[in-house]
């Protein structure tokens, strides 16, 4: 009788005891995954990019006309823009064991988010630094620093 039900079910009913796989399901769920992944590394690199060009700018700026140039400021912008591109990146690589078919990828992957939390963390701390040194100084702080 169970068996004669379970068959039944099967015929009447094939989308209830179908896999995910046969769905469609797991497919658009790791689609959905590499975009959201893709679209967290392209916010990572416009952030990079963004804090070059304002660091770039500052740069230039305090070379013309020349004067004596503390670059401590206009590592720190940067470094800032570095910082939050990592938070970025490093979630992108979380996405990606989310979706890693193999313990070797994961093993990447862990090793890649490992460097890069120690970037951040590194970065971090002589940005803390630096924002000390430069207050017990008084030096006057750049815009993008207040």
């Amino acid at each position: 009788m169970g068996i004669f039900l379970l068959e039944l079910l099967q015929e009447k009913v094939p989308s209830v005891l179908a896999s995910p796989a046969q769905l469609g399901v797991e497919a658009t769920i790791i689609s959905l995954v590499q975009w959201l992944k893709l679209l967290l590394e392209t916010i990572g690199a416009v952030i990079i990019g963004t804090g070059v060009i304002i660091a770039g700018y500052y740069l230039f700026r305090r070379l013309l006309p020349p004067e004596d140039v503390n670059y401590n400021r206009i590592r720190l912008i940067l470094a800032r823009y570095l910082a939050l591109a990592l938070e970025f990146q490093l979630g992108a690589d979380i996405l990606s064991t989310a979706i890693a078919p193999s313990w070797d990828q994961i093993g990447k992957l862990g090793a890649i988010a490992i460097i890069r939390t120690a970037l951040n963390y590194f970065l971090s701390k002589e940005m803390k630094e630096e924002r000390e040194a430069t207050s017990q100084a008084g030096l006057k702080e750049l815009p993008e620093n207040k």
